[in-house]
C-alpha cells in the first residue's frame, strides 16, 4: 500500500516520525514535503497529497499542520478527496468505516505524537462498511459534482443514536 504524506513546518517532526513508522510497517511512502523549517503554505502540501490520492498514485494520504484544520479544508477541495481530522480514536475509525475517507489530517500542536501514530494505524487498518453509509458518501460525491441532493426517506423512525 502506498501512502502520500505532507505538511507544513509545524508538522515536519511528526511527518518524519510517521514516515519511519509507515516504512517499519511495510508501507511505501511518497513524501511531498515540506523539508525545511521555514514558513510555507499548507494548502500546497494538501493539494500535492490530495492529487496523488485522487489520481490513484497513492492509496491514502496523511497531512500534518499545527491544527489539522486548514490543511484538511484544502485537501477537501481536491475532487475525490474525503479528509477528516484524526482528533480521537473512534472518530478516526468512523472516518473510514462511515465516510470512506482517503486522507487524514493531524494537528501537531494539539496532539501527542503517540496518539497520532496510533490513529494513523487505526485509519489504515479500518475499512468502509458501506450499508446506509454508502448513500451518504454518494451524496457527498454528488455535491462535488454540483448536483442537488435531498433528504432520504426515514426507514426506521424509532432508531436512536448510540453516540
Amino acid at each position: 500500500m502506498k501512502i502520500a504524506i505532507g505538511g507544513d513546518r509545524s508538522g515536519m517532526d511528526y511527518k518524519t516520525r510517521l514516515i519511519h513508522y509507515l516504512k517499519e510497517n511495510n508501507y511505501e511512502v511518497k513524501d511531498v514535503g515540506t523539508y525545511e523549517y521555514i514558513p510555507c503554505d499548507s494548502p500546497v502540501f494538501a493539494a500535492n497529497v490530495g492529487s496523488l490520492v485522487a489520481l490513484g498514485e497513492c492509496d491514502y494520504g496523511v497531512l500534518i499542520c499545527a491544527t489539522g484544520t486548514g490543511i484538511a479544508i484544502a485537501a477537501n477541495k481536491i475532487k475525490g478527496i474525503m479528509c477528516g481530522i484524526g482528533y480521537d480514536d473512534e472518530v478516526t475509525r468512523k472516518m473510514r468505516e462511515h465516510n470512506d475517507a482517503n486522507v487524514i489530517a493531524f494537528g501537531a500542536s494539539h496532539m501527542k505524537y503517540e496518539d497520532v501514530e496510533r490513529r494513523l494505524g487505526i485509519f489504515l487498518t479500518s475499512g468502509f462498511i458501506g450499508q446506509h453509509h454508502a448513500l451518504r458518501v454518494n451524496q457527498i460525491k454528488d455535491l462535488e459534482e454540483g448536483k442537488t441532493i435531498v433528504q432520504s426517506p426515514v426507514i426506521n423512525s424509532d432508531w436512536k443514536s448510540t453516540i
